[in-house]
């Protein structure tokens, strides 16, 4: 694929972790409607849940995370209560029991927490819910902040996979987006987790980070593979100021250009296929016995506000401030100040800020978007057929398409769209086709590459 194509249709685009996406979220939501929302949830549907800790004792200049950084623990202690009741809130509105099959720990930082903060937060969902035999319990992890004892806590609360921020080995990229991780840390904290029985180990890797080059993208590579992780998601750093002014602290000259971001992605992609891991969808890569290469291979690969996941519960709740929901009525998401969660949730109440209740063919556009984003391919009479829909919905999406596959970015035959292999950084663009909401706001969007 010519640069100059993609530079073409390298725009503005979701993310679609989500659709419909969460820039149109809207306020003023009731809260005894999210707790009808709780309640309609089939009682024997499996969740899955969501836990924000929003804190980091140092801020990362390239993150988009929402995250607090103190050197106190008070303010985590007192957040760690509110978190707790409001666990139970939910767990009683649905009733308690509910099974679980799927929970994740984000942040901020969760490995902030000390290790009796992890065992009260697990008693807690323990007495909320039920978890499933096979339950994943993940984690997000900075290597730079654990130690073993905490590693042992949250393996025994029931933790069995871990995502260990690395980003970059190097010492000038490292400096320049103020994180200082010795690859030794990172290693040691690889081999607490296996000591400790979590064996479900994945690193988190950037591309598109001041200084960088291929060859630099290339050795962190070469220099994590001795930890054997089971899976690698590859992203590139999304610069957006506008949004995230602390980025400002990075200077936009020392940023890889279009093609360097590009030449270090499509690099990196052929090392780790060269090191036997499946490339799935746009930045995931898995060795082929893991549970989400199985899941790529078998079609029940999802993708959700964690990204690409083996996560098949059709309700996520989440927890803490500025946490997501998915529902089957809709999208929620909690007040994004942490002052503010509080305070609504010690008073007895959800701390729901924002929403989007599903209608019209929400639904049927977000199975077609998630699965050109796992697949990068999508039948639309076999979705259509699911929802009770015809194809001839979609005439003009289809003819918006002609200049993708004029392009040759996509093939559209009988109905199935097929992403070009050497044009799949493009499938958020081809994606933005189906999304009737695009384009009805002034939003600022990392590009698709």
């Amino acid at each position: 694929m010519k640069t100059e194509i993609i530079q073409k249709y390298d725009k503005g685009v979701p993310r679609y972790t989500s659709y419909p996406t969460a820039h149109l979220f809207k306020p003023d939501f009731e809260t005894s409607t999210y707790t009808d929302w709780l309640q309609a949830i089939p009682k024997e549907m499996p969740l899955s849940l969501y836990s924000h800790i929003p804190y980091c004792d140092s801020l990362c200049w390239f993150c988009g995370c929402h995250t607090k950084i103190t050197q106190k623990y008070k303010p985590i202690k007192d957040y760690m209560g509110s978190l707790q009741k409001e666990i139970l809130m939910a767990a009683d509105a649905m009733g308690r029991g509910r099974p679980v099959n799927h929970m994740h720990f984000g942040g901020g930082s969760p490995t902030i927490l000390i290790p009796e903060d992890v065992s009260a937060l697990f008693q807690t969902f323990n007495q909320a819910f039920t978890f499933t035999d096979d339950a994943e319990i993940a984690v997000e992890i900075d290597p730079r902040d654990i130690s073993q004892e905490a590693i042992r806590a949250w393996a025994k609360g029931g933790v069995n996979r871990a995502s260990l921020g690395v980003q970059d080995i190097q010492d000038k990229v490292q400096r320049a987006i103020n994180r200082i991780q010795p690859i030794e840390q990172t290693a040691k904290v690889a081999n607490w987790l296996h000591e400790e029985g979590v064996h479900g180990i994945n690193m988190d890797l950037m591309y598109g980070l001041p200084y960088q080059t291929v060859e630099s993208v290339l050795e962190t590579i070469r220099q994590v593979m001795s930890m054997a992780p089971e899976r690698i998601a590859l992203f590139g750093y999304a610069h957006i100021p506008s949004l995230k002014p602390h980025q400002r602290l990075i200077p936009e000259e020392v940023l890889p250009d279009f093609n360097e971001r590009f030449e270090q992605q499509e690099a990196a992609a052929e090392l780790l296929q060269g090191y036997g891991f499946v490339r799935i969808g746009l930045d995931h890569f898995a060795k082929p016995d893991d549970p989400m290469a199985i899941a790529f291979k078998n079609g029940t690969l999802r993708r959700n506000f964690q990204g690409y996941t083996t996560d098949k519960a059709d309700a996520m709740i989440g927890f803490g401030a500025s946490s997501i929901g998915a529902l089957p009525s809709g999208f929620v998401q909690n007040i994004v100040a942490i002052r503010n969660y509080r305070a609504a949730i010690d008073k007895g109440n959800f701390a729901v800020a924002k929403s989007i209740p599903f209608k019209g063919q929400d639904k049927l556009r977000a199975a077609i978007i998630e699965q050109l984003m796992c697949y990068h391919e999508v039948d639309l009479n076999n979705i259509c057929d699911k929802f009770g829909s015809s194809i001839t919905d979609f005439d003009y999406e289809i003819k918006a398409l002609q200049s993708f596959v004029d392009d040759r970015i996509a093939r559209y035959q009988d109905g199935i769209i097929f992403v070009e292999h050497d044009a799949r950084a493009l499938v958020r663009a081809v994606c933005a086709l189906f999304d009737e909401y695009h384009g009805s706001r002034e939003m600022t969007y990392s590009q698709a590459v």
